[in-house]
């Protein structure tokens, strides 16, 4: 989605394929649609629940076979990008050899709280390790790993690691989704804003998109917040920082944010809630 969004700007045609019933099934619900809906709208081809078949280059283009529930269907295209997941690059590192235990399905080095593997002086952190491969989350990882070594406490809060996806417009989310919300039982309250009411989204002609926030109905307390639009990277790390703190929806609607700036957005989105 984010190569796809920068090729569609330099104005060539993009089709996405995505086997799932929809594209970024790990965002809330809600955002997820709206940039589905925002993409189509800018020109990009979507195609859900479609399986690649084949695909053979030649010369000039690559041909993909696809199925979808109704047909099967072959397409031309100047590039192909294959993203089917990913696993961990210990080749050559001689792991089974020192005694360093992996996942035999993940391929995923076991460690302990510490970050220690099953040898005692050797640590493994980021993409080798459980968790979304992120290079934040590994940044994080290193440093709690260092304190680890020098006899610190050391612990990295997971449930706070932002994601983001660079398309155009930006989306960002850290907490749990609705979804997650209303699997777990927990009674919760939602506030929303849309960019489309912001002076400085306005002005700069960036209205698509709204920031969502989820807090706990009796406690206040911020579940989740999500925001599909411009500047969406950058107005996460307020999000971070809230959720570290445990800070509440009023805690932040009483936080006074410059106008006219996009973030007036969450402290809005912060009021509904």
């Amino acid at each position: 989605l984010e190569l796809g969004s920068v090729w569609m700007r330099l104005g060539a045609k993009v089709t996405v394929i995505e086997m799932l019933p929809r594209v970024a099934g790990l965002l809330d619900g809600q955002v997820g649609r709206s940039l589905d809906r925002i993409l189509r709208k800018q020109g990009m081809d979507i195609r859900v629940n479609t399986k690649v078949l084949e695909a053979k280059a030649t010369a000039r283009t690559v041909r993909v076979t696809i199925e979808d529930p109704k047909q099967k269907d072959t397409l031309s295209f100047d590039r192909l990008l294959v993203c089917v997941g990913r696993r961990p690059l210990t080749d050559g590192l001689n792991l089974e050899g020192i005694g360093v235990r992996t996942d035999e399905q993940t391929g995923l080095v076991k460690i302990d709280a510490a970050y220690r593997t099953s040898v005692a002086n050797i640590y493994a952190i980021g993409d080798l390790v459980p968790g979304p491969m992120l290079a934040h989350k590994a940044s994080a990882e290193g440093i709690a790993a260092v304190e680890a070594m020098a006899g610190q406490t050391a612990e990295v809060n997971y449930d706070t690691i932002p994601a983001i996806i660079y398309t155009a417009p930006e989306v960002a989310s850290v907490g749990l989704t609705e979804e997650e919300i209303k699997q777990r039982g927990i009674p919760y309250c939602t506030g929303s804003y849309p960019f489309s009411g912001a002076g400085r989204a306005r002005c700069m002609g960036e209205t698509d998109g709204f920031v969502k926030l989820l807090s706990h109905q009796r406690t206040d307390r911020i579940l989740g917040i999500h925001i599909i639009g411009a500047r969406a990277a950058d107005m996460i790390a307020e999000c971070v920082l809230a959720l570290e703190f445990g800070a509440s929806a009023e805690d932040l609607a009483r936080t006074i944010h410059g106008h006219p700036t996009f973030s007036e957005a969450l402290m809005e989105a912060a009021m509904g809630a």
